[in-house]
């Protein structure tokens, strides 16, 4: 059964790296969006994995904003994505993956390499025209992933393009549940494990529900980075239940 799952999952890789290759070029970006919410649902269906959202504020639907979210596995892009597909902010070694790093960057993912600040800044000015562009921009502002749990300080410098695009930040709360209603054992991507390691874990594991909480939009006028970092990681600590 599992050599079936993951037989299964590679296949839905492959098929992924064709629609990059020989359908993308051909289509406009409303075409490729529906294709990336399309065939990020399904490899979550091979994965086993259920997603419910919950939406806690107003539809946000043509407001500029920059998502922001707790950070708990590569599960996470394709979870947000198969309810609104982003640009994420990823770490460079990403790009590293097989398949999976291939279909990121085809997909608009913006690589960033840790401790360089020119990256950071060449990444800030793309955040930027992105948002104002009405693009769908998201990142991960602990940096890495954390086991379920837990929640990580947040990062402030990329807030700094959602003031300078006058957008709001749009936060998320993410966990994942087994059939029992708890955090979900499989889903932790943490320490030294590979991506291969994940992927069987959860392939090997029960059911899984991703349950994402979308939280009220965070107002940026006159705040400063530092705010709208600890600002979010409040709401989101709050979400999950984890004292902030």
């Amino acid at each position: 059964m599992l050599a079936f799952r993951l037989l299964r999952v590679i296949l839905h890789l492959l098929a992924g790296l064709a629609i990059c290759a020989c359908i993308f070029p051909f289509i406009d970006e409303t075409g490729r969006r529906r294709h990336i919410q399309r065939w990020s649902a399904q490899l979550l269906r091979h994965c086993r994995v259920r997603v419910e959202v919950e939406y806690c504020g107003p539809q946000t639907e043509g407001v500029p904003a920059l998502l922001v979210a707790n950070h708990i596995s590569w599960l996470d892009i394709f979870v947000i994505n198969s309810m609104t597909p982003h640009r994420f902010v990823a770490k460079s070694d990403i790009r590293n993956w097989p398949l999976i790093g291939w279909l990121c960057a085809r997909t608009g993912t913006i690589f960033i390499a840790r401790g360089r600040l020119r990256d950071v800044r060449r990444i800030f000015e793309d955040l930027v025209a992105s948002i104002r562009g009405n693009e769908h921009v998201a990142f991960f502002p602990e940096g890495t992933t954390a086991g379920q749990g837990a929640l990580l300080p947040f990062h402030a410098n990329l807030f700094e393009a959602a003031l300078d695009a006058k957008a709001a930040i749009l936060p998320c709360a993410l966990r994942y549940l087994d059939a029992g209603g708890e955090l979900h054992p499989a889903v932790d991507f943490v320490g030294d494990m590979s991506f291969a390691e994940s992927l069987l874990a959860i392939l090997r594991g029960s059911d899984i529900t991703a349950y994402l909480k979308v939280l009220p939009l965070i107002d940026t006028a006159g705040a400063h980075r530092r705010e709208l970092a600890d600002a979010s990681r409040a709401v989101i600590a709050a979400a999950l239940g984890i004292p902030d």
